[in-house]
């Protein structure tokens, strides 16, 4: 079966590397076009270091792309970690379609943000799908699903890179197979139903204390590392990392109660302990070390 991996990144070099390591005819590599200054794609990287065939359109409506990849006489597309809205007939253009990964139990958390906000609404459980991409958002038929835990302590962070990452590396490679074998199921998703949610940026990343702890606290751990939660600390907007939970905390919410092992402040119902900031425009520090610097003392009221 001849194969397309589009994706870009660690997890579209890992289902490469997946794929190649079972000798599989990979004939094209699809990733996104460089960023000026920014780092080197590794799924470009090893595609390059692979031999295999590279194109980056910077747009999948050109005609010229649908004709090139047709060229390319693929029976699947493997989508791994694909953000750009793909028209359907280039989804379409292998003889078998395409299957793409996305980080959520499909219908729930259609969109770009998909491992936050799991996280941010408290939830126990998430996992991934595998699906056969149509012309909608993340709306496709379903062909495998995979479901993992989300502990009380997990981050954005922790919980892709230890669960995610490589249980999306063994799905795909599963997926692969069924489609192979000719046993890939299409279970359509019901127009209607689940959840979309859409960036989890900045502006939805700003702590609010008065809320209950344990909220300000799943807010802060599915941004962690990215957008990073944060607060107006004398001045300075500052995102909080490293944090934990604390139930006997009470004061006026967003007031620094203790500073001996990091930055503890109260919200409602208890407190957040951060241990590791980052102050705006700088890099990721020791809390502690950062309040030596800082007029923070015990008893100032946070804003944001």
């Amino acid at each position: 079966m001849r194969l397309i991996v589009h994706g870009q990144q660690a997890f579209g070099k890992a289902v490469l590397e997946g794929l190649l390591s079972r000798s599989e005819d990979v004939v094209g590599v699809y990733c996104a076009p460089d960023v000026v200054g920014g780092r080197p794609d590794p799924l470009k990287q090893y595609a390059t270091e692979s031999g295999i065939a590279i194109r980056q359109p910077a747009s999948y409506q050109d005609s010229d792309v649908r004709k090139e990849m047709a060229e390319l006489d693929a029976d699947l597309c493997v989508m791994a970690y694909v953000t750009l809205m793909i028209p359907e007939e280039v989804l379409n253009t292998p003889s078998i379609g395409s299957i793409q990964f996305h980080p959520s139990l499909l219908p729930m958390h259609k969109g770009p943000s998909s491992i936050n906000w799991p996280i941010i609404f408290g939830e126990d459980k998430t996992g991934l799908s595998i699906f056969w991409p149509d012309k909608g958002l993340d709306t496709g038929p379903i062909l495998l699903q995979k479901e993992c835990t989300i502990g009380p302590d997990d981050t954005l962070g922790s919980l892709y890179f230890d669960q995610l990452f490589p249980l999306g590396v063994s799905a795909m490679m599963e997926a692969v197979d069924l489609v192979r074998d000719g046993k890939a199921p299409r279970v359509p998703q019901q127009s209607g139903e689940g959840t979309y949610e859409g960036w989890c940026r900045r502006e939805e990343a700003q702590i609010d204390w008065s809320r209950p702890y344990q909220e300000v606290y799943n807010l802060i751990r599915g941004c962690d590392p990215q957008p990073g939660a944060w607060t107006v600390i004398d001045g300075t907007e500052v995102q909080l990392f490293g944090c934990s939970a604390v139930s006997t905390v009470s004061a006026v919410p967003g007031t620094v109660v203790s500073s001996a092992e990091g930055i503890l402040v109260a919200a409602g119902g208890g407190g957040i302990l951060a241990k590791k900031v980052r102050p705006h425009g700088g890099s990721k520090m020791d809390a502690r070390e950062f309040l030596s610097t800082s007029n923070v003392k015990e008893g100032v009221q946070l804003g944001g």
